[in-house]
């Protein structure tokens, strides 16, 4: 065993067991100091005061308090009373209106928004060509962008890109203008591209695909291997994932206008909840409103309403209830109409005049309870109609361009916009929502880093290689002190030279050379060495005869000339 050490006279105890006094810096409290000396180690929560950051999100301002009341015995009795009423003065009541999320997320008119089941990714397209998915736990209030953005048709537009509701929000039905539609991942990969049709055959019964522009796009509500699709040649097709090249029914609708076609504006598909049955609906540019079996048959339509709409006007907005019973439908003739199902003759109620923008996308959606409408008009503002008479009950200024889009997501309740500015307003409530934009306000900032700012940045990839010198490849042609009056040459660059191709052919092919000869000149300059040295013809060089040619008279060539002049007559 080792003996311990001793311990010098000045040395500190360490073998005592009390705990270690921590030094404070002789800093006074006032001190700004002490701002940059850590008050504690390890990772440390960022705490936010989320009761201001809620307040510069209201979009409603508060309402003015209530003067205060002596308390009384009625007063107590109804406790229950005023709680309901503090509830309604928040001025939130049934949908989430009280604050806002602005997304700027395209250059033109968003035509779709949608939201996948859990309510954590959102699909938007646009007339800019271009579908952008954003997810919300990824995302904060510093970094407002999406995780992936593509152009699925090139140049066309895009009119819709939606969920699918079935499968846990993996596939998204994409839809422009073009004859093919297309099924996306819900990472934004293409996986299904439909087959077009043959454009020359009259008849769309033969036909394996649209031969027109798609106008419009549906999920199954109850099978999520189905989809249906509507297009400008007079058709609607129902599609399984699982055979894409060629679609499964095929509706095609009989104009009585001239041609015998016309072009569907709008689709929608009815679920089957509450007993009642899956119905397939659309709006013929003509005005024709017409309802098909989702079931089948699919040769006629099981209704028809004739100049349901002024014809030639595009009808871009068509929703049924949650029950089924009830369809609502709205036009570019300034019209928003309701139909009752069980009885499709004549409209329920109608609402004139009402301020659409000119896009071909317009939004119109059911309320949860199906008692009112969520509609948006060309001046910016929300209106919520009720479903008797579509009168506005509710208006509410939301942005100064016109709404295009409009959904909302039960699960989280919140409201999404989209503008025809190419922005997407989120409306939602602190107490009554969840998740989605309140987990986007409650996310702590990112930090910054010097290459987050493009100014200091450099995007190599737009920079030629002839523009760049390196100190040991610089040009030796100077200009020497005899030539000073002589004006500088240009730097030979290689485009200087030659053409990139004619150096790559000048190079790797032989004998390339030759194009820029003269062949005379080349085969002349050995016509004296095959005299002097014949290679081939060196056996017969002593014995080869001389040339001799024989003699013509002046007067033998006039009469050779004579007789070919008569030939020539003869002919």
């Amino acid at each position: 065993m080792s003996k311990p050490l001793k311990q010098l006279p000045d040395e500190p105890d360490y073998n005592n067991d009390d705990e270690p006094e921590i030094e404070q810096p002789a800093l006074s409290v006032s001190d700004p100091m002490r701002n940059f000396l850590p008050s504690s180690f390890g990772q440390q929560d960022i705490s936010r005061d989320m009761d201001e950051i809620y307040a510069k999100a209201r979009r409603i301002p508060l309402p003015p308090p209530k003067p205060s009341k002596k308390p009384s015995d009625k007063d107590s009795d109804s406790d229950s009373d005023s709680d309901d009423d503090d509830d309604s003065d928040d001025g939130e009541g049934e949908l989430p209106l009280s604050h806002s999320l602005e997304l700027k997320s395209h250059s033109k008119a968003v035509t779709s928004v949608s939201l996948d089941p859990s309510g954590t990714r959102v699909a938007t397209a646009s007339h800019d060509c271009c579908l952008k998915l954003y997810d919300f736990p990824s995302m904060s209030m510093d970094h407002l962008h999406a995780f992936r953005s593509l152009e699925p048709t090139g140049s066309h537009h895009v009119h819709s890109a939606t969920f699918s509701q079935l499968d846990s929000g993996q596939s998204i039905l994409v839809v422009s203008a073009t004859p093919q539609a297309k099924v996306y991942t819900r990472d934004g990969h293409e996986s299904i591209e439909f087959v077009k049709g043959d454009m020359y055959l009259r008849d769309m019964h033969n036909t394996k695909g649209h031969v027109a522009e798609i106008s419009a796009g549906v999920w199954h509500p109850t099978d999520l291997n189905l989809c249906a699709t509507a297009s400008a040649d007079s058709t609607i097709r129902i599609w399984d994932v699982n055979s894409r090249r060629q679609h499964k029914e095929i509706m095609v609708h009989k104009s009585k206008a001239k041609g015998g076609r016309s072009r569907m504006c709008c689709l929608a598909w009815a679920s089957p909840q509450e007993g009642g049955k899956t119905m397939l609906a659309s709006v013929a540019l003509d005005g024709s409103l017409v309802v098909y079996g989702g079931n089948g048959p699919f040769s006629r339509p099981a209704m028809e309403v004739q100049n349901a709409h002024e014809p030639e006007t595009w009808t871009g907005a068509i929703q049924f209830s949650s029950d089924g019973r009830l369809l609502a439908t709205r036009g570019q003739d300034q019209t928003i109409k309701l139909w009752d199902t069980r009885k499709l003759k004549r409209p329920l109620a109608a609402r004139t005049s009402f301020p659409t923008p000119h896009h071909l996308e317009t939004s119109l959606l059911f309320s949860a309870n199906n008692t009112t409408l969520l509609v948006g008009d060309s001046l910016g503002n929300l209106h919520i109609l009720s479903a008797a008479r579509l009168e506005s009950t509710e208006t509410h200024a939301i942005s100064s361009s016109p709404i295009i889009s409009l959904t909302h997501h039960q699960r989280i309740n919140q409201l999404l916009l989209g503008t025809a500015h190419g922005t997407v307003h989120i409306l939602f409530s602190p107490t009554s929502s969840q998740r989605g934009a309140k987990t986007v306000l409650a996310a702590p900032l990112r930090k910054r880093h010097i290459d987050d700012d493009p100014t200091y940045t450099t995007d190599a990839a737009a920079i030629s290689g002839d523009a760049i010198l390196v100190p040991s490849q610089q040009s030796t042609n100077k200009r020497k002190i005899q030539d000073i009056r002589k004006p500088a040459m240009p730097a030979i660059t290689p485009w200087g030279k030659s053409q990139p191709d004619q150096e790559h052919i000048r190079k790797n092919i032989a004998l390339s050379s030759m194009r820029d000869e003269d062949p005379r000149e080349a085969l002349l300059k050995y016509a004296d060495k095959a005299e002097k040295d014949p290679m081939f013809t060196g056996v017969w060089k002593k014995n080869q005869p001389t040339t001799i040619y024989a003699k013509v008279e002046d007067e033998e060539e006039e009469e050779g000339e004579k007789e070919r002049e008569k030939k020539k007559r003869r002919w």
